[in-house]
């Protein structure tokens, strides 16, 4: 019935600064894919803002709840408040303003929207203006503390829970109409306040009769990652009793992560709660090859004919987009099938829609691509832990689940391709992507010459890998990536600028574009965890970063002192901080040509 498309989290990492022109390509390629069931929550805080304030909230309380706007998902999950913001009233405007537009336009392709609806979270200030209400402060988030975390919970029993809900979810359906289905995450990476079955049962309940006292027919959405998040709280019983706090039929889960952790398989198809199977497959937005094509082609079969099975659907759920192209053309593919694709064949005439014409060569990389980077089996997790970009050390992790010759194969054939491709601007990107691949292999190798240099207190070697690493490899990689306008920091970056309406509003914009790329927090609490490989990033914070880590390898050996890793992460952390303030204005158009940086590079360091 349904084919679903979109992850809470790529609103931040992926659409946050999208105009509206950006948004109808989207919608429009969404109804070229099939995709019918999709969440339309742009713009929510406008509305909240507007509820709160009815409720006798004043303006500094709600400026001390919402994130900056590069950071709202974890805002709307209830992980995290007031980091980069607040938000400024222009934000609202335009917000709203674009949401009109993506529910006119999805509704006007056929698509369902899932509209956002109140899961408990709530500023503050509450407790001001109703002192006897019932609510619990939860925990820190992942690396924050209470500073930027730890969020109020309305208690579900609370008689305020459904006042609030229904208020809200009103008068977004006076604001934007309703096709009944309404998205909540209440304990998204947080752990309730008790692990007893029948209070699971009564906050299901409370947050499902919140969204019915302002919509008697409505379905919950709810995303099913908590349950394989944290496996040892979310037993048998507990998932039973969360789920079965409504009806039968009126609440849809997505098994969010089916293609590596399913949750249907043990709990009984989510106890008789229909559910999509949704492939994940990249976690913030990260750059790099990566697939588990075996994993999709039976995967959602294997559901469909499980006991008693009660899924509905499909769905592609990445945290973050623009990247691996050909997992979600064959992810969709698959929505329309009745049996597994053979794949190699699927590939081939892949490579030829994509480019425009048959080529051997080009059919030959992707075969290659397919059984190696794409083909990872087991439980695998997308996240690019390349030495590349994370913070250096001399523990870093290189291990691959593939052969790198066969990337380092599909490049030589992709440049041989490129004579009749060349033109083609699928087959540029995607030799910018193989290329980049290619280069983040070799980093991979300097770091194990380095390091091993180092233990041997080879001062000579550590010079050449760590000289050729950081004043060739890493610049050749970084003007590869700005041929083009998709690997661009300059493009994420103005794009930030652009939602502004003043200087201020440019700046506040620009550093929540930097910092989540990066620090994904004040200290670097999720550092990296939303690595790009961009033209600009790669020379201005990651070669610095491997410059510092040389250096301080080299004058360690040359000093005899040893090198501490604690004492590299204070220098490192004002290095990385210093990018985020550097200031710098980053180009947004594409300069060279791809080709002939791709085919330079390939002539220095195909091994």
């Amino acid at each position: 019935r349904y084919r679903y498309y979109q992850n809470v989290c790529a609103q931040s990492y992926s659409f946050v600064w999208w105009d509206w022109a950006r948004w109808e390509r989207e919608i429009d390629w969404m109804a070229l894919s099939g995709i019918n069931l999709a969440p339309a929550v742009v713009g929510q805080e406008g509305l909240w803002q507007r509820v709160y304030r009815n409720l006798g909230l004043n303006q500094t309380e709600i400026d001390k709840f919402f994130t900056g706007p590069a950071f709202l998902a974890w805002n709307r999950m209830g992980n995290l408040r007031r980091w980069a913001g607040p938000l400024p009233p222009a934000w609202h405007l335009k917000q709203l303003y674009l949401q009109y537009r993506i529910v006119e336009r999805m509704r006007s392709l056929g698509m369902t929207t899932v509209l956002p609806a109140f899961a408990g979270h709530v500023p503050q200030g509450i407790l001001r203006v109703f002192p006897r209400v019932n609510a619990t402060r939860l925990g820190g988030w992942s690396h924050f503390d209470c500073t930027y975390s730890c969020i109020y919970l309305l208690d579900p029993e609370d008689p305020m829970f459904q006042v609030i809900g229904t208020l809200f979810l009103k008068e977004l359906i006076k604001e934007f109409g309703t096709d009944h289905v309404y998205s909540a995450d209440t304990f998204n990476e947080m752990t309730p306040l008790s692990s007893d079955p029948a209070y699971l049962s009564r906050v299901s309940n409370a947050v499902f009769r919140s969204m019915t006292g302002a919509d008697p027919e409505a379905v919950w959405l709810m995303q099913g990652w908590l349950f394989q998040h944290q496996p040892d709280f979310w037993q048998p019983a507990q998932v039973q009793a969360l789920l079965h706090g409504v009806p039968l039929g009126r609440m849809i889960v997505l098994d969010l992560f089916a293609e590596s952790k399913p949750v249907y398989q043990w709990t009984e198809s989510f106890y008789g709660q229909p559910f999509i199977w949704c492939m994940l497959h990249n976690f913030g937005g990260n750059h790099g090859l990566f697939g588990t094509v075996e994993a999709i082609n039976h995967g959602p079969f294997m559901a469909q004919r499980f006991p008693n099975s009660t899924m509905v659907g499909t769905g592609l759920v990445p945290e973050g987009i623009e990247q691996n192209d050909m997992v979600y053309e064959l992810m969709n593919e698959l929505g329309w099938r009745q049996e597994p694709l053979d794949l190699p064949s699927w590939v081939t005439r892949y490579a030829e829609r994509r480019y425009g014409a048959p080529n051997a060569d080009a059919a030959a990389a992707w075969l290659l691509l397919l059984r190696s980077v794409y083909n990872c089996t087991g439980v695998c997790v997308n996240h690019n832990r390349s030495p590349l970009v994370r913070r250096p050390s001399l523990h870093m992790d290189t291990e691959l689940w593939y052969n790198a010759s066969d990337v380092y194969e599909a490049w030589r054939l992709l440049l041989n391709a490129s004579t009749t491709l060349g033109s083609s601007p699928t087959f540029r990107y995607d030799l910018v992507d193989v290329t980049r691949q290619a280069a983040q292999q070799l980093v991979s190798d300097y770091y194990l010459d380095i390091r091993s240099a180092f233990q041997r207190h080879a001062l000579p070697e550590l010079l050449t890998a760590g000289g050729v690493l950081v004043y060739d490899l890493l610049p050749e990689l970084d003007s590869l990536l700005s041929s083009h306008s998709l690997f661009l920091l300059g493009r994420w970056l103005e794009s930030a600028r652009a939602m502004a309406t003043s200087d201020r509003e440019a700046e506040q914009y620009e550093l929540n574009a930097r910092n989540q790329v990066t620090l994904w927090g004040p200290n670097g609490n999720i550092l990296d965890y939303a690595n790009k490989q961009l033209g600009g990033l790669v020379l201005d914070y990651y070669g610095v970063r491997w410059s510092l880590f040389v250096s301080v390898l080299v004058e360690s050996l040359n000093s005899g002192r040893p090198f501490h890793q604690d004492q590299f992460n204070q220098m490192v952390f004002q290095v990385e901080r210093g990018f985020i303030y550097n200031k710098k204005r980053y180009p947004a158009v594409p300069a060279g040509d791809t080709l002939e940086i791709s085919r330079k590079l390939f002539l220095k360091y195909y091994p």
